[in-house]
């Protein structure tokens, strides 16, 4: 059985001759008729009556009709796949992200992409994880990257990763053993993302945290960037939190005077991809997910091994 054998059965099921399925097609109509006489062979069944009223289909051509006709669907579909992939030399590739992205690990994946396709250009989006959920929900953006919990109305979530939360501070005092919500309530805390800080996904679980055991976070230092909040924390300035994540990405950059310790019970951010539900997203969107993808989960196993979950501070 092929597909020009279903192809040319279709063909004369709907336009109830040979002949007449032939002119269709651009063909010689002893060529489409030796084709389904071939189909019918390898079937042992026959699929047409064949009289004066022209072709009228048999029990078992009635039931191939369905059957033919979902896999000639899943034909086009599977080439117009592979198509695009193929002509993808050119477009735009829209992604958004939270603003602290950029740490997961954002330029490599950019350069994963451009070495695979060179002609499509890129527009990645800083935003917080909320503006990215409420731009692809809108159709603004095709596809995105957040940190959960999002408002997943409309949403596809598909979770990539998790990174663990650490207390960081320069005071080793402050490093003795693993930190409970409690804690870090009542500590002098500098926090980031200030605009958002009600929409943060961070923020928002440490704040269920604390509300579960009656107590409420209150920031000392409210800023907006991570690498901000980290030099302050670093200065003796505050406390803060930092996902192990960014503490790998940072390298040396991480300040020596500046130590960190897991929660008592692990506290996570997880992130994820969305797309608006049942959208078939552009190939060049489609590409750039399986590039982050791959980078992602290779960064996931990294952090299983480093950086270390506590460190105390270098105070020489």
């Amino acid at each position: 059985m092929t597909i020009q054998q279903l192809t040319y059965f279709l063909a004369a099921l709907d336009h109830g001759s040979f002949s007449a399925a032939a002119e269709a097609l651009h063909m010689a109509q002893p060529s489409l008729s030796e084709q389904v006489r071939r189909l019918e062979a390898e079937l042992g069944v026959r699929l047409f009556q064949r009289g004066g009223r022209g072709l009228v289909p048999t029990e078992a051509g009635r039931s191939l009709r369905d059957h033919a006709q979902r896999v000639l669907d899943d034909v086009e579909v599977a080439r117009e796949a592979v198509a695009e992939t193929r002509e993808l030399r050119g477009g735009t590739a829209t992604f958004g992200t939270w603003g602290a992205a950029r740490f997961y690990p954002g330029t490599q994946i950019v350069a994963d992409f451009r070495r695979k396709f060179p002609k499509v250009r890129l527009r990645l989006l800083g935003l917080n994880s909320a503006d990215v959920a409420e731009a692809v929900r809108e159709g603004e953006l095709e596809v995105g990257m957040v940190a959960l919990p999002i408002d997943d109305r409309g949403l596809d979530v598909q979770p990539i990763m998790r990174d663990e939360l650490v207390y960081a501070s320069a005071d080793p005092a402050m490093l003795r053993e693993p930190k409970t919500i409690l804690d870090v309530a009542a500590a002098p805390l500098v926090m980031f993302d200030a605009s958002y800080a009600a929409e943060d996904p961070t923020r928002r679980q440490l704040a269920a945290l604390a509300q579960a055991a009656g107590v409420a976070l209150e920031p000392q230092i409210d800023v907006e960037d991570v690498e901000m909040a980290i030099e302050l924390a670093a200065r003796g300035l505050g406390d803060t939190l930092v996902s192990r994540g960014i503490i790998h990405s940072m390298g040396r950059r991480m300040p020596r005077r500046l130590g960190w310790v897991p929660f008592a019970e692990p506290v996570y951010d997880t992130f994820a991809f969305i797309q608006r539900r049942d959208a078939r997203i552009s190939p060049a969107s489609r590409e750039f997910l399986a590039v982050a993808e791959a980078r992602l989960r290779a960064l996931a196993a990294e952090l299983d091994a480093k950086p270390p979950r506590s460190r105390l501070p270098d105070v020489a």
